[in-house]
Formats: C-alpha cells, sequence, structure tokens
C-alpha cells in the first residue's frame, strides 16, 4: 500500500514547526511513522508553497486595522484551490493507493484525484470557532470560507478519521456527514516513548513515588485557558488540609496576584523534541503522582495519554473530547468545568488515604495507555480501515 501524505509544512523534520504550531502538528508527524512502522510506503507532498501574499497580506490589514477582527490566510478560497492544484500535479508523478491529510480540509477541499481521500483530524475547525481564543475574533469572511472548505472536504473524503466520540457527534451535527465514514482513533503520546517499558518498570515507577509527599504537574502554555489557577489553588489547599504537597509547573509562567509558594515549582518550556528535553520531561512525570489540567477548551490534549504512559493518573475536566481518552476511576478522573477545587482535593486525598488504592489506579492508568492510547494500537486499527477501503 502507498500512500500520498499531504501536509502544507514539512512533516518530517519537527524543527521545522515545533515552536510554533503545536501538538496537532506533532501528531501528524506520529501518524506518519506509526503508518510506516505497519509497513505502509509514504510519499510525502509537503510542504506545500504559499501563494498570493500579497492577496491575503492586504485582507488580514483591512479586517485588523478597520474591524479589529481576525483574517486567515489559509482558509481563503483561492489559497486553499492553489494547494489543491499543487497536490494534484506531486500525485500525477506517483502511484499512490490513498491521499491521507492530517490536516483536514485545508489542502484537499479542492483536490481532484482518482485516489480516495482520507482525512485524520482531531476536530473539524468550525468547532474551534469560538472555543479557542485564536478562533473567538474572526472576521465573518474567514469564518464562511472555513465553513465551505470544511464542507466541501468532508463530502469528498471516503474516510474520516477523529479522536472522540465528541468529535463525531459535532461533525454529524454541523455538517451532515454520514456516521458510517467517521471512525474513531485515540491520538498516542506527542513524545518517543521507549517501547520495551515493561509493567514491572511501571510498577516499580509507582512505588518509587512515595506516599508522604503528593507531586502534581501542570503542563500547558496557556495558564488560564488550561485552569493554571485551579491546578494552583488544588496544590495550596492540600498543604492547609495536611497532606505535604508539591506542584511542578511546565510550558508557562503562572499567573498570581500574591508570590508563588515554596512548593510550586516553575520549570518554564522544555523542548520534548530535544534528547535532554525529553529525558527530563519524562523524569518529571514519572515521578509525578497526578497530572492536574483543569483545562476551560481543549479538544484532546496530548499530554494526558503521555501522563498515562508513565503511569500517572489525570485530573482533567470533562469538556469536548476528554471523556474519550480519561475514564473515571481508570485513568484519572473528569471533573466539571466549573468543578470546584474541593472536588479535586476531596479524589486526591481519597486515593492517598487509601494508598493500595492509588497505586491500582495508577497501574490502571498505564493499562489504559498500553491497550488503548498509544500510535501503534492506532496505526493498526488504521492500516485495516485503509485496507478496507481499497
Amino acid at each position: 500500500m502507498k500512500i500520498a501524505y499531504v501536509t502544507t509544512y514539512d512533516v518530517q523534520h519537527p524543527n521545522s514547526w515545533q515552536t510554533y504550531h503545536g501538538g496537532n502538528y506533532g501528531a501528524s508527524h506520529f501518524i506518519a511513522k506509526i503508518l510506516t512502522n505497519q509497513n505502509i510506503f509514504i510519499d510525502y507532498l509537503g510542504p506545500l508553497q504559499k501563494t498570493f501574499p500579497w492577496l491575503t497580506r492586504s485582507k488580514w490589514l483591512f479586517y485588523y486595522h478597520l474591524f479589529k477582527k481576525d483574517y486567515y490566510s489559509w482558509a481563503e478560497p483561492i489559497v486553499c484551490h492553489n494547494y489543491a492544484n499543487q497536490v494534484a500535479k506531486k500525485l500525477a508523478h506517483l502511484d499512490s493507493d490513498i491521499v491521507i491529510s492530517p490536516e483536514g480540509a485545508i489542502p484537499t477541499a479542492y483536490l481532484e484525484c482518482q485516489q480516495p481521500i482520507v482525512l485524520w483530524i482531531d476536530t473539524t475547525l468550525a468547532e474551534l470557532i469560538n472555543f479557542f481564543p485564536h478562533m473567538s475574533n474572526l472576521c465573518q469572511e474567514t469564518k464562511d470560507n472555513i465553513y465551505k472548505m470544511e464542507k466541501a472536504a468532508l463530502q469528498k473524503c471516503k474516510l474520516l478519521i477523529v479522536t472522540s466520540e465528541w468529535a463525531v457527534e459535532t461533525v454529524v451535527k454541523t455538517y451532515g456527514i454520514n456516521r458510517s465514514k467517521i471512525q474513531v482513533i485515540p491520538r498516542g503520546a506527542n513524545i518517543e516513548i521507549k517501547p520495551e517499558r515493561t509493567l514491572t518498570d511501571i510498577t516499580e515507577l509507582v512505588k518509587s513515588r512515595g506516599k508522604k509527599v503528593c507531586k502534581l504537574i501542570y503542563s500547558g502554555v496557556n495558564w488560564q485557558r488550561k485552569g493554571g489557577d485551579i491546578a494552583l489553588n488544588v496544590a495550596k489547599q492540600l498543604n492547609k488540609t495536611g497532606l505535604e504537597t508539591e506542584l511542578t509547573v511546565i510550558g508557562c509562567q503562572p499567573v498570581s496576584e500574591e508570590p508563588l509558594p515554596s512548593f510550586v515549582k516553575t520549570l518554564g518550556y522544555i523542548n520534548k523534541y530535544q534528547p535532554d528535553g525529553l529525558s527530563r520531561m519524562c523524569k518529571l512525570i514519572g515521578d509525578s503522582h497526578f497530572l492536574i489540567l483543569p483545562t476551560r477548551a481543549d479538544t484532546n490534549p496530548h499530554v494526558l495519554v503521555e501522563a498515562n504512559a508513565f503511569g500517572v493518573p489525570c485530573l482533567t475536566t470533562k469538556i469536548a473530547g476528554i471523556p474519550t481518552v480519561i475514564k473515571d476511576d481508570i485513568n484519572g478522573k473528569t471533573f466539571a468545568v466549573d468543578g470546584s477545587v474541593e472536588d479535586y482535593c476531596n479524589y486526591i486525598l481519597k486515593y492517598f488515604t487509601h494508598y493500595h488504592e492509588y497505586e491500582r489506579l495508577a497501574i490502571s492508568s498505564f493499562n489504559e495507555y498500553l491497550y488503548c492510547l498509544n500510535w501503534e494500537v492506532g496505526g493498526r486499527k488504521a492500516k485495516q480501515l485503509l485496507l478496507e477501503i481499497l
């Protein structure tokens, strides 16, 4: 089987996108890798050339200065048509069986080709409008362009792979797409996990954490959106109740009206795509009892799976696609978005009071990663779906 893998960026070299593109671009890298591991040959059709800067720059200036609104060039029809033309020209020189776009509609909405098209995404762009901050001040033209582009791509594709049941429901509701061509494959970790890690290794790691100090880890680049304030208050409250607690913050600088307590360790951004950064990140996660991410707006954060890979249960929110990944008392707990600090504290205290139950939860978290939430499991399912298409 030969796959034409379509991205506007260079997915083979993380250094070209890791600093500004975020988790979904890392996912594109790992999707390609696990397909290769399934003995599927991949032709990389990215990067694509960006075109019409004079037009898109003019529109951006127009909306920004006149209306204080955001305009995105990647949703401009003439840009998407050009991307499709570039892909079609490259396909003409290949004998690919299937076209896969982990970038969704952007490069394939207007693509005409003989091969079946597969979109492998987290969720649709339409669902992010007014959900994520960077999608909350769009001009009407960009909103309309996104809808038209995605509708064209979704109607054209043979298979749509998404990461959660929530994404399935939203696609059906927004675009009226037939459920029969939508499949759910949760994504794995956005870090390289050593394949030789065993249940024995994780059991020893869990026991090494000890039960005298509760170690919480928070990982997120946006303190407010990811609920960093709640994580901080949970750590404060646990210390007040008598459970000595540490909070390690990765990815951002905490925002607090008061000086940060001594039990808060702020480490800033750690580049997990560099060997030293990856090693440090793995050590920090593995030493923690819980990952706490009371996020207010997210679709399916990779860090949850990364924590489970080290036998670390996750405390997060019941929002968007997260409940597909985190199941209560199996690999963590999802709380209401407006859940109280006490809810988090009571859950943690329950497991620390009966610490053998915490150890069971931690091992269960690793097993959930091992059997359900890793790229190899997803790769095997994806290969079967692709074979069915052919």
